[in-house]
């Protein structure tokens, strides 16, 4: 144990010795420096001299623009920059999207396109009831198809489950004879309305023009889009007074009354109505 000790006396007293530095002028050789030193005293200075320079390195690193140039360290600004572009990326998707539904709704209405919900008329409307249900009570029993037929027509009636949109339309596009009326089963999903040339043709409702342009079958076409999923086809127009985009007020004049495009037979207006994809008879809507 004295030996031990021995040893660490001699380490600490090697550490303590001072030294003297002088600086002496190689010419004349006179002195001009000196300073005291021991090893303890260096080894404290350096460790001192380090943590210094390891700081300074640290914040200039963490505190300047010099951390962007060292390889695989993302900026604040190039992590602000990311999070915008996601945010801008997510909204342009959204746009993509409602527009893209806008313009899926105005070709099927261009192609008269209609995919209706088929329901099998031959089945037996008890066939929808819960598999546990007694038929014990014959009055029960009527009661609850009965209930189950009325829930069949209201969930398939369109026109009912809207209803309450016909506030939304205000002023018909047109008044005159009607040559031609509403006939799904035919395909024509509008009234055709006889009228004198270049009779004004007038918005239903507020609404955004959606499409106007020039078709070789229906020649000068304007459709309008409104509030709750309501669109309005104008047809055969001879000119149009407004362009794709555009906003209109109900009863603004929107194009005027021709006999364009191959399917015409006459100066008319071809009128339809759509709601949710599906064409309604405007008939249904307004006294013509």
């Amino acid at each position: 144990m004295a030996k031990r000790v021995t040893r660490r006396d001699r380490l600490i007293k090697k550490l303590m010795s001072p030294y003297r530095m002088v600086i002496v002028n190689e010419e004349t050789f006179e002195e001009q420096l000196q300073f005291r030193l021991s090893r303890l005293n260096v080894i404290i200075l350096l460790t001192l001299l380090l943590a210094i320079l390891t700081t300074t390195i640290f914040l200039t690193i963490a505190y300047t623009p010099i951390k962007e140039y060292i390889p695989g360290y993302d900026s604040s600004e190039l992590r602000k920059k990311a999070i915008k572009n996601i945010f801008t990326a997510d909204s342009l998707i959204s746009i993509y999207d409602k527009n893209a539904r806008y313009l899926e709704s105005v070709q099927k209405v261009l192609s008269g396109t209609v995919e209706f919900e088929e329901t099998n008329e031959n089945n037996d409307i008890s066939e929808s009831l819960p598999p546990n249900f007694e038929y014990e009570n014959p009055a029960a029993t009527e009661d609850a198809l009965l209930r189950n037929l009325v829930a069949q027509e209201d969930k398939y009636n369109v026109f009912e489950n809207n209803i309450q949109e016909r506030n939304l339309l205000v002023f018909p596009p047109a008044e005159g004879p009607i040559s031609q009326d509403f006939n799904a089963e035919e395909a024509h999903y509008a009234v055709d309305i006889v009228l004198a040339k270049d009779t004004p043709i007038k918005a239903i409702a507020d609404g955004t023009v959606v499409f106007a342009e020039w078709s070789v079958q229906t020649g000068h076409v304007i459709i309008l889009q409104h509030d709750l999923g309501v669109l309005s086809v104008y047809k055969h127009n001879a000119s149009l007074t407004k362009k794709q985009g555009e906003t209109v007020a109900a009863g603004e004049v929107i194009a005027t009354a021709g006999n364009t495009g191959e399917y015409s037979t006459g100066w008319h207006l071809h009128f339809e109505i759509w709601m949710d994809d599906y064409p309604m008879d405007p008939k249904d809507f307004f006294n013509f």
